[in-house]
């Protein structure tokens, strides 16, 4: 079986090293990118199972290598900053990143984030019936497909995630902590704004041109549930 591969992009020397060394010696495959035009490149070539990526770069910084890795890729997204504002850390998720942590940080706590990462990959199989329509949208749950008004819609990683949890529980509102416990593990269970900057993404992907009431509901200071249109039955 193939090693968990991590590709990690950052201009500092010492911080590839010592994360290669420190991945590897976990079982883990490492290969890295000093900058963005290279991450794109080594992305394509090698595609890694994972990506651990720096914002602060010369040239192509990580907001655009983002932008050109979600052009071809939904692989999982780990942005390093020194950059800590909430603002910078919304725009990353809103842009397709998948987890934050800011500069300097603990590698140990990286760790355990890729590990997070790594079970949620591994475990990813949604149980019960093989598909599901509602209102205009189709989700084949055996292929791990949605269509939309009868058009493709690729879903990331989370989003695909979310969309499983919320589409197993029906009818029924999820807290803001399970949904992030399930999907993202319990050391996630308080960061609301991660939740919300994810849901907002795969509601613009479900409800365009479904001319009707929103699949996803926000239920206030509780969490989010999945509807079904009314006289519409699983």
């Amino acid at each position: 079986m193939p090693r968990f591969c991590i590709l990690i992009v950052d201009d500092q020397e010492r911080i590839l090293n010592l994360l290669g060394v420190k991945l590897e010696a976990l079982g883990y495959e490492v290969v890295t990118a000093s900058d963005g035009v290279a991450a794109l490149e080594q992305a394509q070539a090698q595609e890694p199972d994972l990506i651990v990526l720096d914002l602060l770069m010369p040239g192509m910084d990580g907001f655009e290598t983002l932008k050109g890795l979600r052009a071809f890729s939904d692989v999982p997204v780990i942005i390093l900053s020194a950059k800590g504002a909430d603002a910078v850390k919304i725009k990353s998720l809103q842009l397709g990143a998948d987890d934050y942590l800011q500069k300097p940080f603990n590698p140990d706590e990286l760790v355990a984030r890729i590990e997070s990462i790594r079970r949620r990959i591994e475990t990813a199989v949604m149980g019960g019936e093989p598909t599901l329509r509602i209102c205009s949208v189709d989700i084949n749950f055996a292929a791990r497909r949605v269509l939309v008004s009868g058009e493709d819609t690729p879903l990331t990683r989370i989003e695909w995630l979310l969309l499983s949890e919320l589409s197993r529980n029906i009818g029924c509102p999820i807290t803001h902590g399970e949904l992030l416990t399930n999907v993202w593990g319990p050391e996630y269970r308080d960061d609301v704004e991660v939740l919300r900057a994810h849901i907002s993404r795969l509601r613009r992907k479900l409800e365009k041109g479904t001319n009707g009431p929103r699949l996803i509901r926000s239920v206030p200071k509780f969490g989010y549930m999945m509807e079904l249109p009314s006289g519409q039955e699983v």
